[in-house]
C-alpha cells in the first residue's frame, strides 16, 4: 500500500555541538527537515511506498530538497517547487541534553499548498492511505484543503495516520485553537500517534492512560503515545503494549519523533495496514528513535 504523506519539506540547518545560545552558534549544516518529508524518508528508507504532496520554493534550496528526498525513495509525482515562493529555512541549536532550539524563515506550507494546485484530492483517490500532522491546520486556506482530502480519505475507506506535532509558536490561539484543530482529525483515524504533551492538549487528561483512553473514545482506532526516555505505548480494543526506550549517547532529539513514525507507517504499508503489524512496529520505532537522537538530524 502506498501512503500519502502531505505537508511542507523544508531545510534544516543544524550546529552540530551543543550551544548554551543561538548567539554561541558558529556553523551549521544542512539537512532535508520537515515532520512530513522527514517521516517520508524514513518509511521509504525502510522499504515502504510513499509519495510526498507538497512543496518548496522555486529556488536552489527546493531542488536541493528534491533531490535529497528522491535520493532517498519518496516519490514526488506530488511535491513540486512553486514559483514565487522561498524554501523555509530552520536554523537549529542543541543544548548539553540533546534538546533543539529553532528559527524558522519562510512558510514552507504555503509553498506546498501553491505547489499542490488543488492537485490533493486526486492524489489521495490514487494512494492507499493518508498521513498528515496539525502544521498544516494552523493556516485557515491550507486548513479546508488538508480536511477537504481527510474527508476525501475517510469517503474513500482510506486508513489515516495523524501526528498532532503541535508547534506552539505556529499557533496565536493556543492551546485552545490547537487542540481544537487536533481533536478534528481524531475521529475515523486509523492511528494517532501523539507525545505526551500532544495527548494531554487533546484530551485535558494529565494522566497519560486517561488520555490514551481518551483518543480512542473520541473516534480513533489506534493510539500510540510516545513518552521521551521513557518509551511509548500503544492502545487499542485488544492491544496494550508498553516498550521501553532504548539506551542512547544523546547527541540531538532533532527528527527522534519523525524517525518514529517513518518506522511504523513503513510496517504499516508493508502490510497492507494490518492492525498487529502495530505491535511489531513499536519496538523498532523506539529502537530507530533511540539511534536517531546519536545523530544530529533525522536524516543524517
Amino acid at each position: 500500500m502506498r501512503t500519502l504523506c502531505f505537508g511542507e519539506a523544508i531545510v534544516d540547518l543544524v550546529c552540530q555541538r551543543p550551544v548554551d545560545a543561538f548567539s554561541d552558534a558558529d556553523a551549521f549544516v544542512p539537512s532535508p527537515g520537515g515532520v512530513i518529508a522527514n517521516v517520508a524518508a524514513t518509511a521509504a528508507q525502510h522499504g515502504a511506498a510513499v509519495s510526498l504532496a507538497g512543496g518548496a520554493g522555486d529556488d536552489p534550496w527546493g531542488a536541493w530538497l528534491q533531490d535529497r528526498l528522491r535520493a532517498r525513495g519518496v516519490d514526488l509525482h506530488w511535491f513540486g517547487l512553486a514559483q514565487g515562493h522561498a524554501s523555509a529555512i530552520a536554523f537549529a541549536t542543541v543544548d548539553a541534553v540533546g534538546e533543539p532550539s529553532w528559527q524558522l524563515y519562510g512558510d514552507g506550507v504555503a509553498a506546498s499548498i501553491a505547489a499542490l494546485d488543488a492537485g490533493l484530492i486526486g492524489a489521495v483517490d490514487a494512494t492507499d492511505a493518508f498521513f498528515f500532522s496539525s502544521n498544516t491546520l494552523v493556516d485557515r486556506d491550507a486548513a479546508k484543503v488538508t480536511m477537504a482530502a481527510r474527508e476525501r480519505a475517510l469517503e474513500r475507506d482510506r486508513p489515516i495516520v495523524f501526528d498532532p506535532s503541535v508547534r506552539v509558536h505556529r499557533w496565536r490561539d493556543h492551546p485552545r485553537g490547537a487542540a481544537a484543530a487536533c481533536g478534528a482529525c481524531v475521529p475515523g483515524a486509523f492511528l494517532v500517534k501523539c507525545n505526551q504533551d500532544e495527548a494531554r492538549l487533546m484530551t485535558g487528561e494529565h494522566d497519560v492512560e486517561a488520555a490514551a483512553a481518551s483518543l480512542l473514545a473520541a473516534g480513533a482506532r489506534h493510539v500510540i503515545v510516545t513518552l521521551g526516555a521513557r518509551g511509548a505505548i500503544l492502545r487499542a480494543p485488544g492491544m496494550n503494549l508498553d516498550v521501553r526506550a532504548q539506551p542512547a549517547q544523546m547527541r540531538s532529539a532533532i527528527g527522534a519523533g519523525d524517525v518514529f513514525l517513518g518506522v511504523v507507517i513503513a510496517h504499516l504499508g508493508q502490510t497492507d495496514y494490518y492492525s498487529s503489524a502495530l505491535a511489531a512496529a513499536l519496538p523498532d520505532a523506539v529502537e530507530h528513535a533511540a539511534r536517531a537522537c546519536e545523530r544530529w538530524g533525522a536524516l543524517d
